[in-house]
């Protein structure tokens, strides 16, 4: 039976930390007419998140990445201009530099509350905050294939959106520490790999049964079904700074979709590599974003990142055209010639090390640089 061609519609969640433009930390307790001005100009495309230090937007559903694109610019822009009346400003990125997670206070919502009295301190250092990028799948058992597929290619994503090497005033030496930090709680790194759709759901009405969840939104991995929508939910990525490097991301995730899809559709597949070897990876670009290449599994050699990344836009080429995103996913290129928001940061920091600065002083610089940085070019 000839399958129908999912419509690959798109849904892009960024999160934001709000920072105080003077002192350039996280502003722990923002006012409330902050965000009820938001909610006035956008509705329910702007919320709260677990620290009151951070705000999440969502796009509508998309048609393309065109969509997806001037809404996020849209709103970016909005959650700025409201902030800065109160002397505040949103970054996106994944880590504040400098800011501590003690001194955060969280949102009081029922599903935060029940989460940190469940998870305790791993969810009161959850000081993080990524980028979800919603694929439109209706079928789902598709979205299961997809997914046992797409894991592949998470390390890939992950290396080019990396954009949280400080914590708590530290260079950690990782590209991206917030993984570090979420994957201290269950459920989370990469999707477990089932045979149907009715297997994951067996799978979940388990935890479900035995009380563990209330439903698929408590299963935190890097891919899933989504537990709200007819979607399948790439969760890996930092949040990228640069507008057009995140959506490239978008465009790059789409795009592959699609790709196994057409594979799919041809009676083929992308082959499934085992988790220990896909992590292997997942670290890589945790540790060195794309500067130390990534393994090859099919070579079972470490291949500089550029190559593997000519290759993967080879694959994809066709999507791209059918897609309508050809321009957005160009911009991926551009990640490797000017660094991702994670190396920036850090050049930041070096060169006001090097100017004479102190580190706190490097650090807020690093925040300034941010703070332009995420709406440059909205």
């Amino acid at each position: 039976m000839q399958l129908r061609e999912p419509e690959f519609t798109l849904g892009v969640e960024e999160e934001y930390l709000l920072v105080d433009r003077a002192t350039r930390d996280l502003v722990s307790d923002p006012p409330a007419e902050l965000m009820r001005e938001c909610a006035r100009l956008c509705g329910e495309q702007v919320s709260p998140e677990l620290m009151r230090s951070q705000i999440e937007i969502g796009t509508t559903i998309c048609r393309d990445v065109a969509q997806a694109e001037a809404e996020i610019k849209r709103l970016r822009g909005i959650v700025a201009e409201v902030s800065n009346r109160y002397n505040l400003a949103p970054i996106a990125v994944s880590t504040h530099p400098f800011a501590r997670w003690m001194t955060q206070k969280q949102t009081a919502k029922a599903r935060y509350v029940d989460l940190t009295q469940e998870m305790q301190a791993t969810a009161r250092r959850l000081l993080i905050c990524g980028m979800h990028v919603h694929v439109g799948i209706a079928d789902p058992e598709l979205r299961i294939d997809l997914m046992s597929q797409l894991s592949y290619f998470l390390p890939h994503l992950l290396a080019l959106s990396t954009s949280s090497p400080f914590w708590e005033g530290e260079n950690t030496g990782l590209k991206s520490y917030r993984l570090t930090v979420f994957g201290s709680l269950p459920r989370t790194g990469l999707p477990e790999q089932f045979v149907s759709y009715a297997e994951y759901e067996r799978h979940v009405d388990i935890l479900k049964h035995a009380g563990l969840i209330e439903d698929a939104s408590r299963i935190w991995w890097d891919l899933r079904p989504s537990a709200r929508f007819p979607t399948l939910e790439t969760r890996i990525m930092d949040v990228c700074t640069n507008i057009h490097h995140a959506m490239s991301m978008v465009a790059l995730t789409v795009c592959l979709m699609r790709m196994l899809y057409r594979l799919r559709r041809s009676n083929q597949r992308w082959r499934r590599y085992a988790s220990m070897l896909i992590n292997e990876n997942r670290w890589r670009a945790m540790r060195y974003s794309y500067d130390a290449g990534m393994i090859d599994l099919a070579k079972g050699e470490v291949i500089p990142f550029r190559e593997l990344l000519d290759e993967l836009l080879g694959f994809v080429a066709e999507d791209a055209e059918a897609l309508g995103c050809v321009d957005a996913l160009g911009h991926v290129n551009d990640i490797l010639v000017s660094g991702t928001s994670a190396h920036q940061q850090i050049n930041v920091y070096d060169a006001a090390i090097a100017a004479g600065k102190s580190s706190s002083v490097a650090l807020q610089d690093v925040v300034d640089w941010l703070i332009a940085e995420t709406v440059r070019d909205i």
